[in-house]
Protein backbone atom coordinates (compact mmCIF):
# COMPACT_ATOMS: atom_id res chain seq x y z
CA UNK A 1 0.00 0.00 0.00
CA UNK A 2 1.76 3.38 -1.17
CA UNK A 3 1.67 5.93 1.97
CA UNK A 4 0.42 9.14 1.19
CA UNK A 5 3.23 12.18 1.21
CA UNK A 6 3.55 14.67 4.06
CA UNK A 7 1.63 17.97 4.02
CA UNK A 8 4.59 20.66 4.59
CA UNK A 9 4.38 24.13 5.51
CA UNK A 10 7.40 26.30 4.30
CA UNK A 11 7.69 29.32 6.13
CA UNK A 12 9.36 31.91 4.48
CA UNK A 13 8.41 30.39 1.01
CA UNK A 14 9.27 33.43 -1.22
CA UNK A 15 12.67 33.38 -0.44
CA UNK A 16 16.09 32.46 -1.32
CA UNK A 17 16.31 29.26 -0.19
CA UNK A 18 12.41 28.98 0.77
CA UNK A 19 11.12 29.54 -2.90
CA UNK A 20 13.33 26.71 -4.13
CA UNK A 21 12.31 23.81 -1.12
CA UNK A 22 8.66 24.71 -2.08
CA UNK A 23 9.16 24.23 -5.55
CA UNK A 24 11.29 20.48 -4.62
CA UNK A 25 7.77 19.55 -2.10
CA UNK A 26 5.75 20.69 -4.95
CA UNK A 27 7.77 18.33 -7.74
CA UNK A 28 7.67 15.61 -4.92
CA UNK A 29 4.24 15.46 -4.57
CA UNK A 30 3.53 16.75 -1.17
CA UNK A 31 0.18 19.28 -0.26
CA UNK A 32 2.54 22.10 0.00
CA UNK A 33 1.94 25.33 2.04
CA UNK A 34 3.38 28.63 2.44
CA UNK A 35 2.76 30.99 5.70
CA UNK A 36 3.44 34.09 2.87
CA UNK A 37 2.02 35.08 0.02
CA UNK A 38 0.35 32.54 -2.34
CA UNK A 39 2.34 30.81 -5.32
CA UNK A 40 0.97 28.01 -6.92
CA UNK A 41 1.51 26.39 -3.29
CA UNK A 42 -1.57 27.49 -0.91
CA UNK A 43 -1.60 29.80 1.30
CA UNK A 44 -2.06 29.73 5.30
CA UNK A 45 -2.76 32.47 6.84
CA UNK A 46 -0.83 33.67 10.04
CA UNK A 47 1.12 36.06 11.96
CA UNK A 48 4.08 35.86 14.35
CA UNK A 49 2.70 38.79 16.11
CA UNK A 50 -0.75 35.88 16.84
CA UNK A 51 0.08 32.82 18.65
CA UNK A 52 -3.02 31.48 17.74
CA UNK A 53 -2.91 31.89 14.10
CA UNK A 54 0.53 29.89 14.36
CA UNK A 55 -1.35 27.36 16.03
CA UNK A 56 -3.77 26.95 13.67
CA UNK A 57 -1.61 26.62 10.63
CA UNK A 58 0.64 24.12 12.15
CA UNK A 59 -2.33 21.93 12.70
CA UNK A 60 -3.33 21.75 8.78
CA UNK A 61 0.07 20.39 8.14
CA UNK A 62 2.45 17.50 8.93
CA UNK A 63 5.69 18.93 8.68
CA UNK A 64 7.15 22.48 9.39
CA UNK A 65 10.50 23.59 7.23
CA UNK A 66 11.45 26.83 8.79
CA UNK A 67 13.59 28.96 5.56
CA UNK A 68 13.94 32.58 7.66
CA UNK A 69 17.54 33.83 6.36
CA UNK A 70 20.77 33.45 8.56
CA UNK A 71 20.55 37.63 8.12
CA UNK A 72 17.17 37.60 9.93
CA UNK A 73 18.82 35.25 13.03
CA UNK A 74 21.65 37.35 13.57
CA UNK A 75 18.94 39.85 14.90
CA UNK A 76 16.18 39.84 17.44
CA UNK A 77 14.21 37.90 14.51
CA UNK A 78 15.47 34.73 16.39
CA UNK A 79 12.53 34.94 18.12
CA UNK A 80 10.40 34.07 15.04
CA UNK A 81 11.52 30.55 15.13
CA UNK A 82 11.46 30.37 18.61
CA UNK A 83 7.74 31.65 18.18
CA UNK A 84 7.40 28.77 16.02
CA UNK A 85 8.72 26.24 18.15
CA UNK A 86 6.12 27.35 20.62
CA UNK A 87 3.24 26.75 18.20
CA UNK A 88 4.20 23.34 17.52
CA UNK A 89 4.55 22.13 20.74
CA UNK A 90 1.20 23.40 21.37
CA UNK A 91 -0.58 22.10 18.23
CA UNK A 92 1.09 18.41 19.25
CA UNK A 93 0.37 17.03 15.43
CA UNK A 94 3.88 17.70 13.74
CA UNK A 95 5.83 14.48 13.09
CA UNK A 96 9.30 16.56 11.96
CA UNK A 97 10.44 20.44 12.26
CA UNK A 98 12.95 21.44 9.93
CA UNK A 99 14.75 24.68 11.51
CA UNK A 100 16.15 27.71 9.72
CA UNK A 101 19.70 26.30 9.23
CA UNK A 102 20.98 24.70 5.72
CA UNK A 103 24.75 25.49 6.40
CA UNK A 104 27.25 24.93 8.50
CA UNK A 105 26.32 22.74 11.63
CA UNK A 106 25.85 25.23 14.24
CA UNK A 107 27.02 22.09 17.24
CA UNK A 108 30.63 21.88 15.62
CA UNK A 109 31.67 25.51 15.58
CA UNK A 110 32.33 25.61 19.13
CA UNK A 111 36.01 27.19 17.78
CA UNK A 112 34.27 29.35 15.41
CA UNK A 113 36.34 33.02 15.70
CA UNK A 114 34.32 36.05 16.78
CA UNK A 115 33.24 36.97 13.14
CA UNK A 116 29.89 35.24 12.37
CA UNK A 117 29.97 33.63 15.75
CA UNK A 118 26.33 35.02 16.74
CA UNK A 119 24.50 32.72 13.91
CA UNK A 120 25.96 29.59 15.27
CA UNK A 121 24.95 30.29 18.87
CA UNK A 122 21.90 31.77 17.93
CA UNK A 123 21.04 28.55 16.12
CA UNK A 124 21.68 26.17 18.98
CA UNK A 125 19.42 28.24 20.89
CA UNK A 126 17.22 27.19 18.62
CA UNK A 127 18.17 23.70 18.30
CA UNK A 128 17.57 23.66 22.15
CA UNK A 129 14.30 24.93 21.99
CA UNK A 130 13.22 22.01 19.71
CA UNK A 131 14.89 19.35 21.83
CA UNK A 132 13.72 20.59 25.18
CA UNK A 133 10.30 20.93 23.80
CA UNK A 134 10.86 17.19 22.51
CA UNK A 135 9.46 18.17 19.02
CA UNK A 136 10.76 15.47 16.21
CA UNK A 137 13.31 17.52 14.01
CA UNK A 138 16.02 16.89 11.02
CA UNK A 139 18.75 19.46 10.57
CA UNK A 140 20.15 20.10 7.69
CA UNK A 141 23.48 20.37 7.14
CA UNK A 142 24.79 21.96 3.02
CA UNK A 143 27.77 24.16 4.19
CA UNK A 144 27.96 26.72 1.56
CA UNK A 145 25.39 27.45 -1.19
CA UNK A 146 27.69 27.86 -4.47
CA UNK A 147 25.77 30.82 -5.84
CA UNK A 148 27.44 32.81 -2.82
CA UNK A 149 30.74 31.10 -3.10
CA UNK A 150 31.55 29.54 -6.68
CA UNK A 151 30.72 32.49 -9.45
CA UNK A 152 32.70 34.54 -7.76
CA UNK A 153 35.55 32.61 -6.89
CA UNK A 154 34.46 33.17 -3.40
CA UNK A 155 35.94 36.79 -3.41
CA UNK A 156 34.34 39.56 -1.01
CA UNK A 157 32.19 42.49 -2.43
CA UNK A 158 31.69 41.03 -6.07
CA UNK A 159 29.17 38.62 -7.29
CA UNK A 160 31.62 37.67 -10.57
CA UNK A 161 34.61 36.39 -10.84
CA UNK A 162 37.78 38.70 -10.93
CA UNK A 163 39.49 39.23 -14.76
CA UNK A 164 43.02 39.35 -14.07
CA UNK A 165 43.89 38.97 -9.67
CA UNK A 166 41.97 36.74 -7.23
CA UNK A 167 42.42 36.55 -3.59
CA UNK A 168 43.11 33.60 -1.89
CA UNK A 169 42.54 33.34 1.37
CA UNK A 170 45.11 31.37 3.68
CA UNK A 171 47.28 29.06 1.89
CA UNK A 172 44.11 28.32 0.05
CA UNK A 173 44.35 24.33 0.71
CA UNK A 174 41.59 24.18 3.30
CA UNK A 175 38.64 21.88 1.45
CA UNK A 176 35.04 23.73 1.58
CA UNK A 177 31.56 22.03 0.75
CA UNK A 178 30.06 23.66 -2.26
CA UNK A 179 26.10 22.85 -2.67
CA UNK A 180 24.25 23.60 -5.52
CA UNK A 181 20.51 25.25 -3.51
CA UNK A 182 18.38 23.21 -5.95
CA UNK A 183 20.19 19.80 -5.00
CA UNK A 184 19.78 21.27 -1.06
CA UNK A 185 16.16 21.96 -1.57
CA UNK A 186 15.74 18.47 -3.42
CA UNK A 187 17.38 16.73 -0.17
CA UNK A 188 15.85 18.68 2.54
CA UNK A 189 12.22 17.86 1.15
CA UNK A 190 13.49 14.08 0.82
CA UNK A 191 14.06 13.78 4.54
CA UNK A 192 10.60 14.53 5.77
CA UNK A 193 9.37 11.28 5.33
CA UNK A 194 12.38 9.03 5.80
CA UNK A 195 12.86 7.49 9.06
CA UNK A 196 16.35 7.55 8.79
CA UNK A 197 16.75 11.06 9.16
CA UNK A 198 14.46 11.34 12.48
CA UNK A 199 16.38 13.19 15.25
CA UNK A 200 19.22 13.30 12.77
CA UNK A 201 21.33 16.22 11.44
CA UNK A 202 21.58 15.16 7.80
CA UNK A 203 25.05 16.45 5.88
CA UNK A 204 24.68 17.42 1.98
CA UNK A 205 28.37 16.82 0.70
CA UNK A 206 29.14 15.36 -2.64
CA UNK A 207 32.29 14.15 -2.92
CA UNK A 208 33.03 16.07 -6.20
CA UNK A 209 31.76 19.25 -4.76
CA UNK A 210 34.43 19.47 -2.34
CA UNK A 211 37.13 21.61 -3.24
CA UNK A 212 39.94 24.08 -1.87
CA UNK A 213 39.90 27.49 -3.07
CA UNK A 214 43.12 26.96 -5.22
CA UNK A 215 41.16 23.77 -6.73
CA UNK A 216 37.99 26.18 -7.80
CA UNK A 217 40.40 28.97 -9.01
CA UNK A 218 42.41 26.64 -10.83
CA UNK A 219 38.96 25.00 -12.49
CA UNK A 220 37.68 28.69 -13.64
CA UNK A 221 40.76 29.07 -15.06
CA UNK A 222 40.64 26.15 -17.33
CA UNK A 223 37.29 27.08 -18.39
CA UNK A 224 38.07 30.28 -18.98
CA UNK A 225 41.64 29.77 -20.83
CA UNK A 226 43.44 33.04 -18.63
CA UNK A 227 45.27 32.55 -15.38
CA UNK A 228 44.85 34.81 -12.60
CA UNK A 229 47.28 36.64 -10.49
CA UNK A 230 47.42 34.92 -7.33
CA UNK A 231 47.38 37.23 -4.07
CA UNK A 232 47.52 35.13 -1.05
CA UNK A 233 45.77 36.92 2.24
CA UNK A 234 47.03 36.17 5.71
CA UNK A 235 44.41 35.64 8.69
CA UNK A 236 45.68 38.56 10.51
CA UNK A 237 45.26 41.16 7.31
CA UNK A 238 41.54 39.43 6.57
CA UNK A 239 40.33 40.33 9.64
CA UNK A 240 42.10 43.76 10.55
CA UNK A 241 40.21 44.41 6.85
CA UNK A 242 36.96 43.30 8.62
CA UNK A 243 37.14 46.01 11.34
CA UNK A 244 36.55 48.55 9.28
CA UNK A 245 33.58 46.88 6.93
Amino acid sequence: MKMSKSKILVVGGTGYIGKRIVKASLAQGHPTFVLMRPDIARLIEGSFSDHQSLVDAVKQVDVVICTISGVQLRSHNILLQLKFVDAIKEAGNIKRFLPSEFGIDPSRMEHALEYGKESFIDKMVVRKAIEDAKIPYTYISANCFGRYFVGNLSQLYTLVPPKDQVSIYGDGNRKVVFMDEDDVATYTVKTVDDPRTLNKTLYLRPHENILTHIQLVEKWEKLSGKPLQKVYISAQDFFASMKGA
